[in-house]
């Protein structure tokens, strides 16, 4: 059980972020000199009409989190360039338990390559997964994966279609996977 907050220490707050500005918000409130900012972001393959590319996308999108004395800093929070306001209930701004973030920071600090804010995923694919094929001609087709070539980013998978089953060799990008809980 975490401690009450005391409204005049600094706590982690969540702050809403204009669309896809995260990035610029962060680096504004970076600027102010009693502001902590973790923008945690998510880096994935992904496919596209160019090929494979990396994509990176805020964990929170419209959101971030911030560690600062309310009384202090709202208004400069507030209005920083990039920032929406506070996430609030009601009048009430609650604070973010500082447990939560730091066991976010270290999950993410624990899986990142390039900073302290990347977490980079991979999907997780095993023999037996049923999976949908989302782009291609054989578009909407459910079928089994049979094998698995992670290195070439490849997946064979058992098809049937015409009456008969067929093992298919596809791009793992080009499929629906199955939704996994987290560890």
């Amino acid at each position: 059980m975490s401690t009450p907050h005391h409204p005049d220490d600094p706590g982690w707050f969540c702050v809403r972020t204009q669309t896809k500005r995260e990035h610029i918000a962060a680096g504004h409130l970076r600027e102010l000199e009693a502001v902590e900012v973790f923008c945690p972001r998510l880096r994935y393959r992904k496919a596209t009409r160019r090929g494979k590319i990396w994509w990176v996308e805020p964990l929170f999108p419209g959101y971030l989190l911030a560690k600062f004395n309310l009384a202090e800093m709202e208004r400069a929070v507030t209005f920083c360039q990039g920032v929406r306001g506070l996430v609030r209930f009601g009048s009430e701004i609650p604070p973010v338990p500082e447990s939560f973030v730091e066991s976010l920071r270290k999950e993410v600090r624990n899986r990142s390559v390039e900073d302290e804010e990347t977490l980079s995923v991979s999907p997780v694919i095993e023999i037996g997964d049923e999976v949908e094929i989302a782009h291609g001609p054989l578009q909407g087709m459910r079928g089994t994966i049979v094998s698995v070539a992670p290195a070439a980013e490849r997946v064979k998978i058992l098809l049937e279609f015409l009456g008969q089953e067929h093992a298919v060799d596809v791009d793992l990008f080009s499929l629906l996977l199955p939704r996994r809980p987290l560890p």
